[in-house]
């Protein structure tokens, strides 16, 4: 990474620089916020055809998804030994068992059966072997031949060869990552710099408190990119404007991980008007998960450290007086990374989580997935079960879990769907992107041109 003055970065963003405001905190927060990446990234200009085609679509599955790292659950989700979980990502089906106790004692699979191909598990659960519920054919939970019934009628059978074939499987942030492509780089290297810019922050630490998935009436990265970026703040949740610095952001990218830091408790300079602290401390309390019911400003104080104070008492309870090391950037700031190509953890202390996928195999609809990733003390409590709402069914049936965040993902998810149907309308053959704002957006395409080399 490298480093850029303030005065350069004024030059992309109205009003004072994301470093700047920094400045004025009252303490310093950790070192990788300090990290400026350069700008240009990636292409300024995107084929139409990239969000609409099937070709699209097929190069997804032939390139990127056979062969790229990949969320497949939580960690949390197999604890025990025999519990499984199946991840599905457009045709393809995966099967993760843990088979034994221990850092490597998660194993993956094809989701299939070697005899007529029927799916081993249709769903989540604890066994004690893998067997197709179609005939019969039986493995353990490392994949070993353990029966084949009527075993006298396959006498042209190896059991030597009928071995369940491997996946590559890794952990981190107490998230299981699989990659199909069993000659794949190792996850740490793909990973880079993501285990250093979460140090602070170890998402191993937290439980699902919430899990909402969503069918969406648009390709999955026509979703993916609203989530992206700021920029869409002022037209698209006018709401926060008053305690939300969406000109204010900083944009980075780093390798296979791009992030954006947005801050919280300042006004947006593309406001007509200048709030009160009040209003900005009301803004921006109205979108935080973890923080107590609004409350007045004494003379004199700064929306910014109030958020910060009301952030470090919800969060005391689970971390105890670590908190007290915590600088008003953690406590209060969008911070928000995207691990190539779908995947969206949030940084510091907020909890949101998102994941994008292809809804099966149909390239015109996905799904997207929110986890709320929360910290706890003492025994670690059961995650949320996954909720689920069909594409007709609005985020504010999910608001019991999700809170307000619920009425602001409606807020975006009526884009999205428009975004598809004018793009199937236009009569351009490339979407333009900003050269700052859209900087996580390019960095996207640059590595998405990268790993699927056919595309046109």
């Amino acid at each position: 990474m490298t480093t850029e003055s303030a005065s350069v970065r004024r030059a992309h963003a109205t009003g004072m620089s994301y470093q700047e405001i920094l400045d004025a905190d009252r303490s310093e927060p950790p070192a990788t916020y300090r990290w400026q990446s350069p700008d240009r990234h990636g292409p300024v200009e995107v084929p139409v055809s990239r969000y609409l085609s099937a070709e699209a679509h097929q190069l997804e599955k032939r390139y990127l998804w056979s062969r790229v790292w990949q969320i497949a659950c939580r960690s949390e989700q197999l604890t025990n030994i025999g519990d499984t979980v199946v991840y599905d990502i457009a045709d393809k089906s995966y099967l993760l068992v843990r088979a034994a106790d221990g850092p490597d004692g998660i194993s993956a699979f094809p989701n299939a059966c070697l005899h007529r191909g029927r799916a081993l598990r249709d769903g989540p659960g604890r066994v004690s072997e893998l067997q197709c519920s179609f005939h019969g054919f039986c493995w353990t939970l490392e994949g070993a031949l353990r029966r084949i019934p009527s075993a006298w009628d396959f006498p042209h059978l190896d059991p030597q060869s009928m071995s369940l074939p491997r996946i590559r499987v890794g952990e981190w942030g107490g998230f299981v990552f699989i990659n199909p492509d069993i000659d794949c780089e190792p996850l740490a290297d793909y990973l880079g710099v993501l285990p250093e810019l979460f140090a602070r922050w170890p998402l191993d630490d937290r439980y699902t408190k919430a899990h909402v998935s969503k069918v969406i009436n648009a390709n999955w990265k026509v979703v993916q990119e609203a989530f992206m970026e700021s920029y869409h703040v002022v037209t698209t949740h006018p709401q926060l404007l008053p305690g939300f610095g969406d000109a204010n952001s900083q944009y980075d990218v780093f390798g296979n991980v791009a992030r954006a830091l947005s801050p919280r408790g300042v006004p947006s300079p593309l406001l007509a008007w200048t709030p009160t602290e009040q209003q900005q401390l009301d803004s921006a309390l109205d979108v935080r998960q973890d923080d107590p019911a609004l409350f007045a400003l004494g003379e004199g104080g700064r929306a910014r450290h109030a958020l910060a104070d009301a952030a470090s008492a919800a969060l005391r309870p689970s971390l105890g007086d670590a908190v007290d090391g915590l600088s008003e950037a953690e406590l209060v700031d969008s911070y928000f990374v995207n691990i190539f190509p779908n995947v969206h953890p949030w940084a510091a202390y907020n909890q949101i989580f998102y994941r994008f996928r292809p809804n099966g195999d149909d390239h015109q609809s996905s799904v997207m997935e929110v986890m709320l990733l929360a910290p706890f003390s003492g025994a670690r409590p059961v995650p949320a079960a996954e909720v689920r709402l069909g594409a007709q069914d609005p985020w504010r049936d999910a608001i019991d879990v999700l809170g307000s965040l619920a009425r602001v993902f409606d807020q975006d998810e009526f884009n999205l769907e428009a975004v598809q149907r004018g793009l199937r309308s236009t009569q351009r053959r490339t979407v333009n992107l900003a050269t700052y704002q859209e900087g996580k957006i390019r960095h996207f395409h640059e590595l998405y041109e990268q790993w699927i080399p056919e595309l046109t």
